[in-house]
């Protein structure tokens, strides 16, 4: 039997341990573990039936943990506002209290440009549970004693009698050093004053009923060789994601990080919105205007894993390899070369779920998407698995415990926070019950990643002619979901952006995209064909491949070059760390068409909803015609991928009888295409079954053409 035993590495004495020391995990017998709705995942899934005692295991895990955390902390959700106690606070009398939890550490000061950097003249208090505290009084004057912006450190005494210096994981900003100051981030006293404060104008918009994810990254969002600012953003670049008709943005890269090109992934600093954009007050501005027009705001957040970083990071804060990480190899990713959180220690569960409430609360952010998912939920990360879906895999020893039990306590905060909050797992290995809620024995997201649809994409693009594209596979790829487990399809990863990876509209158009791009160039057959299949490819992965959609910025209309971040390698240089809006404003050139069509397709399933309808019901895939038909939302998707066949009068099946229109068509003028469909042309059923619909109709559909038909008034 499997049992979930919290203990640290190194153990620490009986005074320095937190309330979770009290007594082991251990779940007796989990078949007489209560969950409250099992039946209906048992029912829903009876694959899952072999496991029954796990999934029983692993709630009685998460309600023994919320119990013990209701009893000593007073309720989950106070648990989770450690950032209320933690870090340094100014009381209304102007004196300010710092706490610091630092198990193995022998002494802390604070110290910085307040008192002269003076090593011992603000010594901390020891707490029990290895916290420490101190109260700095205000001047004569009645002033607070740490101007605001000033320079603080924790200085720290370690086991070996070493003074270190250290960041406080819970600092709300810090900044990148000048040139002569070294590498390490400052931490800046943040206080500014009352009339500096943003103050928030704009309620949190609806939940949107379909999710339309515009991933986005606030440094490179600008076309100067710069980095991007918040301000820069909620003015320039979020009207244009409006007007594509997305509904949501997924920020990446705001929790603080020493190096820009991690593209956010290697966090230093969690507490703190990355100054490099501006301050926090302007992100705070930056979500209400996003708020204002209608956008619901999720933060791509890092809790799989952080920087190995000492100086400005959580990494040895006590001076132990230990404190917040598991100690030894376990705490070492071996990939990734960052340091793994030990999601079995109070405080880290405390640090954690009031990481995700500070971002919700401060800053408003209405959802998280949550980064390295796969990497939590397996003591082998995910290094060289291939997960063949065998049930085994996800419920075996290779299973941590630890942080699956975190993301369903994380995932439980969150929705007692808000009903309306939106999470969403990047998980590759297709966990059951993970989009499911904790109610059931699931793990409580509401969506997950369809990560492989995009890799199939780039398999089609880069291995396969376009006549050996299989529509089955296509299809299969496109729909191969968990049932009533709500997946994000999306086309393409930010990953594929960046240099040593291609785009789509790279991998497609990339020899000719310098040079034949222009309305007023000669006919490319190789242009021709890219915006062809770059549209098509999206609008199939839109409609069929889930219950949400993403897309990462600029992908919309095939920008023309990848990402690299400033770095040696490239002296630094800032030429493709940002997003060439210019070439989509420009009239004279194509990507205005790819940019249209995008809008197209958000702006018809606002009308009709196919994200959040049942799944598409396929009922054609052939692959010698290359055609692809499929029924969702009221609508009917019709697909030709042939390279150079058209079909005149081509039979397809439909549910629903009567009159039907096109009401988006990838050939039109306004996309690019060559105008060979009219659309006053309307369409009339034929009561007769075909391909396992009760009526059918007859349509011309000219090659790599997607039309999509809607009922007619």
């Amino acid at each position: 039997m499997l049992t979930w035993s919290v203990k640290s590495v190194p153990l620490l004495k009986d005074s320095e341990q937190g309330p979770e020391r009290t007594s082991r995990m251990y779940i007796e017998n989990p078949m007489e573990v209560s969950v409250p709705d099992i039946k209906d995942l048992l029912e829903r899934d009876t694959y899952l039936k072999p496991y029954e005692q796990e999934i029983r295991r692993r709630y009685g895990c998460l309600k023994q943990l919320r119990d013990k955390i209701e009893k000593a902390e007073g309720g989950l959700l106070k648990f989770a506002t450690g950032y209320k106690n933690f870090g340094f606070h100014v009381n209304p009398d102007n004196s300010i209290t710092w706490m610091e939890w630092a198990p193995l550490a022998q002494a802390l000061f604070l110290k910085g440009d307040f008192n002269d950097w003076n090593l011992t003249s603000h010594p901390f208090k020891k707490l029990d549970f290895g916290k420490w505290e101190i109260t700095v009084p205000p001047k004569p004057d009645g002033t607070c004693a740490i101007p605001h912006l000033s320079k603080v450190k924790v200085g720290l005494l370690t086991q070996e009698n070493q003074m270190v210096d250290r960041l406080s994981p819970w600092a709300k900003y810090v900044v990148k050093p000048a040139k002569t100051e070294g590498l390490a981030y400052h931490q800046l006293f943040w206080n500014p004053p009352v009339e500096e404060r943003y103050v928030i104008k704009h309620p949190r918009p609806s939940k949107p009923k379909s999710l339309k994810v515009y991933e986005c990254h606030v440094g490179i969002a600008t076309d100067q060789y710069r980095v991007g600012t918040y301000k820069e953003f909620a003015q320039n670049v979020l009207p244009r994601i409006v007007k594509l008709g997305y509904n949501a943005i997924q920020v990446m890269a705001i929790m603080e990080h020493a190096y820009y090109a991690s593209f956010g992934y290697q966090v230093t600093s969690f507490f703190a919105a990355s100054s490099r954009y501006g301050t926090p007050e302007e992100l705070k501005e930056m979500v209400d205007v996003a708020h204002s027009l209608g956008l619901y705001v999720l933060l791509d957040v890092v809790h799989s894993h952080a920087s190995k970083n000492v100086l400005d990071g959580l990494n040895e804060f006590d001076g132990s390899d230990s404190c917040y990480f598991h100690g030894g190899p376990r705490g070492t990713h071996s990939l990734w070369d960052s340091r793994l959180f030990n999601y079995s220690h109070w405080e880290v569960l405390r640090f954690l779920l009031s990481n995700l409430h500070w971002y919700f609360e401060e800053y408003k952010f209405d959802g998280f998407r949550f980064d390295g998912v796969t990497s939590m939920l397996y003591h082998h990360h995910g290094i060289g698995e291939g997960f063949s879906g065998g049930y085994h895999e996800y419920f075996g020893l290779s299973v941590d415990t630890e942080a699956l039990v975190y993301l369903m306590l994380a995932n439980d905060m969150l929705h007692s926070a808000s009903p309306d909050m939106i999470t969403v797992a990047e998980d590759v290995s297709g966990m059951p019950a993970l989009c499911r809620p904790v109610s059931e024995g699931g793990v409580g997201f509401d969506f997950r990643l369809g990560m492989a649809i995009p890799d199939t994409w780039i398999k089609f693009l880069k291995d396969l002619s376009d006549d050996a594209w299989d529509m089955g596979h296509m299809c299969y790829i496109l729909e191969n979901r968990r049932y009533q487990e709500k997946t994000i399809a999306y086309a393409e990863s930010h990953d594929q952006a960046l240099v040593g990876d291609k785009t789509l509209a790279f991998w497609l158009m990339d020899k000719e995209m310098y040079t034949h791009m222009s309305v007023l160039s000669d006919q490319s057959l190789i242009i021709d064909r890219g915006i062809a299949l770059h549209k098509m490819i999206r609008l199939i992965t839109h409609g069929l491949g889930g219950e949400g959609y993403l897309n990462f910025m600029g992908n919309e209309f095939g920008h023309p070059e990848w990402l690299d971040f400033p770095r040696i390698g490239n002296q630094e240089s800032y030429h493709y760390a940002r997003r060439q809006w210019n070439v989509v404003d420009d009239e004279l050139l194509k990507y205005k068409f790819l940019n249209n069509f995008d809008a197209s397709m958000n702006k018809l399933e606002d009308q009709h909803g196919w994200l959040h309808a049942d799944p598409g019901f396929v009922s054609t895939k052939h692959s010698g015609d290359k055609v692809v038909v499929f029924e969702r939302g009221g609508c009917v998707f019709v697909f030709n991928f042939h390279p150079n066949k058209s079909f005149s009068d081509y039979k397809i099946g439909v549910g629903s009888s009567g009159k039907y229109k096109i009401v988006l068509d990838s050939d039109a003028e306004e996309f690019g295409g060559h105008k060979r469909l009219d659309h006053s042309v309307e369409f009339f059923t034929k009561q007769e079954d075909f391909n396992g619909r009760p009526n059918s109709l007859m349509i011309y559909i000219p090659s790599r053409v997607a039309v999509v038909l809607a009922k007619a008034d």
